[in-house]
């Protein structure tokens, strides 16, 4: 969800580059400008679909938003062994809990008896 400045900051400056699979819009100054270090380039941003968070945004975007790549990688490029990414579930209900985490139901197989907690020496 984006407020109004910077709807009209991305009317008046940005040029769309391009979409990724979910929607979410990527977009880049139309002039260069000097950021930190004097150096000067492009500023890079995202638009992002109601109830997006940063986690979200797919690799291929993620290198082209920190200016590690000129372009973003296109999606036919992804090897056959990479799965399709998904951002971040931590505090959802869709989070990994391991088995004997509270969330989980907090069972647990027995200790076998072969560990032996430290003491320090008085």
């Amino acid at each position: 969800m984006t407020t109004l400045g910077t709807r009209l900051h991305t009317l008046l400056k940005g040029r769309l580059v391009g979409k990724d699979s979910d929607g979410r819009s990527y977009y880049e100054s139309r002039k260069l400008n000097r950021l930190g270090g004097g150096e000067r380039r492009r500023e890079r941003w995202v638009i992002y679909k109601k109830g997006d968070d940063p986690s979200a945004v797919p690799p291929e975007w993620w290198v082209w938003l920190h200016y590690e790549a000129d372009a973003p990688v296109p999606v036919s490029k992804r090897h056959p062994w990479q799965i399709p990414y998904h951002s971040n579930l931590t505090g959802t209900a869709k989070a990994y809990h391991p088995q004997g985490s509270d969330y989980a139901g907090g069972q647990r197989a027995k200790a076998t008896g072969d560990y032996e907690s430290w003491i320090p020496e008085v």
